[in-house]
């Protein structure tokens, strides 16, 4: 009976203890983003801070303003806000860029997807024009040196069945396509607001380093223009800037791939790293991923939903694993033929 009351009495301090500390932290978090509650607290880029500031990143004010912790190449710290508004105007390019309507999905060609965040495969399948263009020809424009070099898909692929390929595995991940375009456009408003606060549009930004997003540290390798490029649909969306960014894996999760996926030889494992991890794509990509979901085909510039669900934290490694039970790596590498829309063969339907 005594040694029952002793373990008893130990249990309730170790309790006590966890409790006060997580008390203790959350009184912490909280304290300090109560100290950053209004526009007039903070100093936003090109303003630098010696020490990281106490929030959270991203990080949501109550007048709903989000904001981001970067760091620059000079070793300060910053913030930048990258508010996703809708209807927001950009207007960097006079006639047309500031029309552009940032949160809009194409609800009269993808009702579903409008409504649910998700395509209808049964819909998809039914699909003959996209914004008054044919599949066809926006497939066409798509393909390599259509109406760019590289293209915005691979030459087997088609507009139809990349946006299936693409919906599975967002299915998979238990996601849906405006979660995935959230964080893209965090990249592409730091770009903005770097570009407008130093007066260079279009230049290459290259006073941040990394910033940090959901306790991840994501390096900033290029954002800046290299001329425009006109969608594929028939909408408003141009681009100019190039957005690329990475985090690099940490030694568990290298672990964690070695151990599941022992058959890739060392070139293999290197590349499956990198696709995991690095992203280099343009700022008309989370519009369309948005307004579409539509992330490009297996190109160069390929926003792959699974990446941006690792890099940003969206989904662990292990929770990403599991949802594509041992063919991960298939599934990143196989492009989005007739025969082929992800590897899984699970179709998404309302």
């Amino acid at each position: 009976m005594r040694n029952c009351t002793v373990n008893e009495l130990a249990l309730a301090i170790v309790l006590l203890f966890a409790i006060s500390g997580t008390a203790l932290a959350f009184w912490q978090e909280t304290r300090a983003e109560q100290n950053f509650q209004t526009n007039e607290s903070l100093k936003f880029f090109p303003h630098t801070y010696d020490q990281c500031p106490e929030l959270p990143s991203p990080f949501t004010m109550e007048d709903g303003t989000e904001i981001m912790i970067a760091h620059t190449k000079n070793g300060k710290f910053t913030l930048i806000p990258v508010t996703v508004e809708k209807n927001e105007a950009l207007g960097y390019r006079e006639s047309e860029w500031d029309k552009i309507r940032i949160l809009e999905v194409d609800a009269e060609d993808f009702p579903v997807l409008a409504r649910t965040g998700l395509h209808s495969e049964i819909e998809l399948d039914h699909t003959r024009w996209i914004t008054g263009r044919s599949v066809a020809e926006i497939t066409d424009s798509g393909r390599p040196e259509g109406s760019s070099g590289e293209g915005f898909m691979s030459q087997d692929e088609d507009i139809i069945s990349v946006l299936k390929g693409d919906n599975r595995l967002v299915h998979k991940l238990g996601l849906t396509h405006p979660q995935l375009a959230k964080p893209l456009f965090h990249v592409w408003n730091i770009a903005r607001w770097v570009s407008y606060t130093s007066r260079s549009a279009g230049r290459s930004i290259d006073s941040i380093d990394y910033f940090f997003y959901n306790k991840r540290k994501i390096r900033l390798i290029t954002a800046g223009g290299r001329g425009w490029q006109y969608s594929i649909f028939n909408d408003e969306i141009q681009g100019m800037y190039h957005l690329e960014f990475c985090r690099e894996l940490d030694d568990e999760e290298k672990a964690f791939l070695q151990g599941r996926y022992q058959n890739l030889n060392n070139e293999q494992m290197a590349g499956f790293h990198k696709m995991l991890s690095h992203i280099h794509t343009g700022e008309m990509v989370p519009f369309y991923i948005m307004r579409y979901g539509f992330y490009e085909g297996h190109t160069g510039y390929r926003a792959d939903p699974i990446a941006v669900s690792l890099i940003f934290g969206l989904r662990s490694l292990e929770e990403v694993e599991k949802a594509f039970e041992g063919y991960l790596y298939k599934a990143l590498t196989e492009d989005f033929t007739g025969e082929n829309t992800s590897g899984s063969g699970e179709r998404y339907e309302e």
